[in-house]
């Protein structure tokens, strides 16, 4: 029976939100966005495609710098 069971899921996904929030969400945040921008991180594709608007577009705290 192999893949992935319900109970793998339970103990994954808060594992993963954690990560996204605790260590990323600084990093955002320092940037000028809300904290909740870093759960974005958890969604195949749209990780990569935030990380790289991310990279290239002007954050807020370089306006007010």
């Amino acid at each position: 029976m192999g893949g992935i069971g319900i109970w793998q899921l339970i103990i994954v996904c808060p594992i993963l939100i954690a990560i996204a929030v605790f260590i990323f969400g600084p990093v955002v945040k320092k940037a000028g966005f809300s904290r909740w921008w870093s759960l974005l991180l958890i969604v195949p594709l749209i990780n990569l495609i935030m990380v790289w608007v991310f990279a290239f577009m002007e954050w807020p705290a370089e306006k007010n710098a």
